[in-house]
This record gives structure tokens, C-alpha cells and sequence, in this order.
């Protein structure tokens, strides 16, 4: 295996750190071309001190200026760029071999498509890519010769189990469906009288993985799950029938896959995304990653059952923009990301989380957008009508 130059779209975030922890063990393998970290100025800044990349990219000037101070005082040689065009370039440079995409959002829609149009080898962690231009992506992966890896832990579970050479046809593959699992999140067990009094901090708490605050809400609320359903639905060529969700609370099955002939194939392992992370960077070898050993007789039971879409109503949401096709699901994302950035921001209630998204897939999910600039102006349009209905909300929850 030689040396792999790579860059990593999203550094500071769970799926950054983690990729980086992986890189660490095997510095023979990898190299550091350059690091994406948008605001988080100190932590990027120590990122950069230990892999001494070529470049380091931020959101904006201020955040750049920032960056090159601290680099500066310690020494360090790494060239600082700041905004979107910069993201492109480093994720398209032809020195680069491949590309981690775990920018969290629609953020991370340009990026990826600029990697994908010069043929790099894709590690996908960014859901809302396929999420906001699924056909759109995977036409570009396909026409210019990219290679797109899943890094979310279902897609890859799904990835390792299918057929080495699974081709798109899952009828030819003898699958039957590909089965998503999801803990449940936090509120799992919580009485749903009390969904209205949920805090962001009950929210972020997950209890079985660590990630970032949007995520999280997804997690908790199972728009998480929805937009995977969706994401597996353009990598694997799966339509919605095909496509199931359980609940697994042990975060132990990753995902499953069932095929025609009775057979369900599952892979499992802790709750540690450095093993997905892994399988895509070290592939055909697999990689030492530090992860502690699954002991199943210590976990004593793996259980499964139906989601509630009472519970996770952003689920069956989901379940609705995949199946109403054309651009629903970039509607979906959209307010979704306003939603959540609200409730966070504890301007709107958990419960209006969903609330906001039925009203604007309601409102704009019939639209058709096929062209990037159509997909980005819908996605505008969205998150300005999202806006102004939080505007409206949070002047009622006030009064």
C-alpha cells in the first residue's frame, strides 16, 4: 500500500478526530495534505502542530487570521485559506489522493462535488451530499471516475456486507432489502407528554455515541436515521421498499442485509467510528485502530424492535420525501438544519423540530430542482421560509 495524500474536509469535528486518531497509527500509510476546520481556530491550530499539513482551511478571514497567528507562533509552515472556493481547491488538487468529506450540512455539498469531478477516492461521512443532490452526486461520481466510499457505520456495515463486487443491482446480488438499525436515542423510554419540555442538553446526550450537537439532535429526534435511509438509497440503488429501519439500542449491529434466500448478514463491532473510518482508508487491508474488542457474552443481549413514528415523527417525514422523490429530500435537509440550529439556539421547542419540517415540505416539497444551481436556490428558498416561521414561533412562545 503506498503512501496516501489526504485531505480532510471537516478535522475538528467527531469524525475528524477520529479519522486523525487512525492516520496517527499509521503514519506510514497516510499523509496530511490538508485540514478543514471552519471556526474551531485552537483546536485546528494543534491538528496542524501534529500533522503539519500543507494547507489549513477556515470559514473566513477573521477566523484565518486567527489561525495563521497561532501557527505562526509555534512554528508551524502551514499555509492558512479561508471560505467555500478554498474547500474546492483542496479537495481537488491533484495532489491529492483522496478525500475525507465530514463537513456536517450542506456546507459540505460543494466540496464534495469538487472531489468527486476530479476522480478522487471519496470517504463520504457527509449524509446531506446525497441528501440535497443524491442523483446529482452520483452522476458526477460516475462520469468522472471518483470512487465513493461510506463512512456513516450503517452504509459502511451495509458496504462490507454486500457482495465484493456488488455492481447497483440488488436483485442480481439475491438481496432482498438492506436493513438500517438505530438506537433510539435518548428519549427512547421518555413518556411523550414531556417531548415538549426537552432542553438541548438532554438532547446532545447520546448514549452510545459521541458526536456533534446537530447530529446529536438528529439522533435523538431520528432525522439522522431519515436522512440515511435516503443517503442509502443513491449509494446502493435501493429503492424505498427495499429499505427497512429497526430499533437496536446497543449500537452493536450495524446494519444488516437480507437476501432472498433467508440469509441475514450483519456486521457488527463497538460503538466506535474509527472502525468504519478504517475499513474505507485501509481498504483491501484492514488497519489496527485502537478499538476495544466486541464482548458479546459481556453485553449479555442485543435486541430489536420497530420504530414509533408517534415518537420519531421526523422519521416517517423522511420516509415521505424519499418516496415523493424529485427534490423533497433537499427541502427535508434544509429544514431540518434551520430546525435544529433553532431549537438549539432554544429559540423553538423540541417538538417544533418537526413541526417546521412537515410545514415546509408541505410548502415547497413538490418543487423539481435537477441542476446544482436550481438544488442550491431551492435549498435557499427553504431555509429563508424556515426562518421566518421560527421568527413567528418564538414570537408566540414569548408572549
Amino acid at each position: 500500500m503506498s503512501m496516501v495524500s489526504l485531505t480532510l474536509l471537516g478535522s475538528t469535528g467527531s469524525i475528524g478526530v477520529s479519522t486523525l486518531d487512525v492516520l496517527a497509527r499509521h503514519p506510514d500509510k497516510f499523509r496530511v495534505f490538508a485540514l478543514a476546520g471552519h471556526r474551531q481556530v485552537e483546536k485546528l491550530a494543534e491538528q496542524c502542530q501534529q500533522f503539519c499539513p500543507q494547507y489549513a482551511v477556515v470559514a473566513d478571514e477573521t477566523a484565518a487570521q486567527a489561525l495563521k497567528s497561532r501557527l505562526q507562533a509555534a512554528a508551524v509552515a502551514t499555509e492558512v485559506l479561508f471560505g467555500e472556493q478554498a474547500l474546492c481547491d483542496v479537495a481537488s488538487s491533484g495532489e491529492v489522493d483522496a478525500v475525507m468529506a465530514a463537513i456536517v450540512g450542506a456546507a459540505g455539498l460543494m466540496p464534495a462535488l469538487a472531489a468527486a469531478k476530479a476522480g478522487k477516492t471519496i470517504y463520504l461521512a457527509n449524509k446531506e451530499t446525497l441528501v440535497m443532490a443524491g442523483g446529482l452526486f452520483m452522476h458526477t461520481v460516475r462520469t468522472h471516475g471518483a470512487r465513493l466510499l461510506p463512512v456513516d457505520s450503517e452504509h459502511n456495515a451495509i458496504f462490507q456486507v454486500l457482495p465484493e463486487k456488488f455492481d447497483g443491482d440488488l436483485a442480481a446480488a439475491g438481496v432482498e432489502s438492506l436493513i438500517l438499525t438505530a438506537s433510539g436515542g435518548p428519549f427512547l423510554h421518555t413518556d411523550l407528554n414531556t417531548f415538549a419540555r426537552i432542553t438541548p442538553a438532554q438532547a446532545v446526550k447520546h448514549p452510545n455515541w459521541s458526536m456533534g450537537q446537530k447530529i446529536s439532535v438528529d439522533s435523538a429526534t431520528m432525522m439522522n436515521k431519515g436522512l440515511e435511509l435516503i443517503e442509502a438509497h443513491w449509494l446502493f440503488n435501493a429503492p424505498p421498499a427495499q429499505l427497512e429501519v429497526v430499533i437496536h439500542p446497543q449500537s452493536i449491529v450495524h446494519s444488516m442485509v437480507r437476501y432472498t434466500d433467508g440469509s441475514v448478514l450483519s456486521q457488527m463491532g463497538m460503538p466506535d467510528m474509527r472502525t468504519p473510518i478504517a475499513y474505507c482508508l485501509g481498504l483491501p487491508e484492514r488497519l489496527n485502530t485502537g478499538v476495544a474488542k466486541l464482548d458479546l457474552a459481556r453485553v449479555g443481549a442485543l435486541t430489536f424492535s420497530r420504530p414509533d413514528f408517534v415518537r420519531f415523527p421526523c422519521l416517517q417525514l423522511a420516509y415521505e420525501a424519499m418516496q415523493a422523490g424529485n427534490a423533497a429530500a433537499c427541502v427535508l435537509n434544509a429544514a431540518n438544519e434551520v430546525a435544529v440550529a433553532a431549537f438549539l439556539a432554544k429559540r423553538i421547542r423540541y417538538t417544533d423540530i418537526a413541526a417546521l419540517v412537515a410545514y415546509c415540505l408541505h410548502n415547497h416539497g413538490h418543487q423539481r430542482a435537477e441542476a446544482l444551481e436550481d438544488l442550491l436556490a431551492l435549498d435557499q428558498q427553504v431555509r429563508a421560509a424556515a426562518q421566518v416561521w421560527v421568527r413567528n414561533h418564538f414570537r408566540v412562545l414569548n408572549d
